[in-house]
């Protein structure tokens, strides 16, 4: 049965997406709206294939576009996340010459940088700030690579560097502080019971794992749940820097992995939580203009 199930998913996977690429790419060029809209119904459609039960905490950010950044476990964040809302995401240059999945990655609008080159850290920053300057919800993984699934890595504050930029509102004639909000995401349940050490690496997708074989083994097993909590969001000018905001959100996310895992939430003692203090004194650059 698992192999049959396997089988039925990856046929319905990347038909449904060979189906969907060319409306996406015809909508990216004439700058339709369905471009934004396409891919959120895509991955909703994908969770529900592959059996994805999504339980969301806590609120997400509706003040308008913001970056958001989460812990990063599996391919599978990323229809879980586009699935929630629409969203485009930031990863590392390689993605982008990957087969089949490189073009995906292009089709929804995702921006690629090269973390591994300090010298294009302001490069990568400048074109994460255009994005949400021009309204889009962006995901960045600030551990740079992914986990066990079981634990959160350090979150490297290189990138979030892109909140010292401030975002102008054209409307108002102001400029706003860029909004970061963290994101974390658990994968808790197999078939409705919790999923243990010992089966989540099988959703997990790190080290030097093999994508197709590594998708093939996660469609085999069944249904499973996944924790999303939305954490307090912040600016730079109420934690301090950028490496305080990227501990911040690091400590939000390992919170809520933790939470997730043990079935445990508290909602109130989320709601007003910001840890890192703020310096005495916090320089805000401008915003760059476009």
């Amino acid at each position: 049965m698992g192999r049959l199930r396997a089988s039925f998913l990856l046929t319905g996977f990347i038909l449904s997406a060979l189906l969907l690429m060319p409306v996406q790419a015809v909508a990216l060029k004439f700058g339709l709206p369905l471009a934004k809209r396409l891919p959120n119904r895509y991955h909703r459609f994908l969770c529900k294939l592959v059996g994805i039960r999504v339980v969301t905490r806590g609120e997400p950010y509706a003040g308008g576009a913001c970056l958001i950044a989460a812990n990063h476990t599996s391919w599978l964040d990323i229809p879980v996340m586009a699935s929630l809302q629409p969203s485009s995401f930031v990863a590392k240059s390689e993605v982008a010459g990957w087969p089949f999945f490189g073009t995906l990655a292009r089709l929804q609008e995702t921006v690629f940088v090269e973390r591994e080159r300090r010298t294009r850290t302001a490069e990568s920053r400048n074109a994460i700030h255009s994005r949400i300057a021009a309204g889009d919800r962006l995901v960045l993984f600030p551990e740079g690579t992914s986990s066990d699934g079981n634990r959160v890595l350090p979150f490297k504050s290189a990138l979030m560097s892109v909140a010292q930029l401030t975002i102008v509102n054209g409307d108002e004639d102001r400029e706003d502080d860029l909004v970061v909000q963290p994101v974390s995401v658990a994968y808790v349940k197999l078939h409705g019971l919790p999923m243990g050490r010992q089966f989540r690496p099988f959703f997990a997708w790190y080290g030097d794992m093999e994508l197709f074989p590594h998708l093939w083994e996660a469609f085999s097993l069944g249904p499973i749940d996944v924790v999303v909590e939305y954490h307090k969001p912040v600016t730079i000018r109420e934690i301090g820097n950028r490496k305080a905001l990227a501990l911040y959100c690091e400590e939000a996310c390992r919170r809520g992995v933790s939470r997730a895992l043990v079935g445990r939430w508290d909602a109130e003692e989320e709601a007003g939580r910001i840890e890192p203090s703020r310096p005495a004194d916090v320089s805000m650059p401008r915003a760059a203009t476009q």
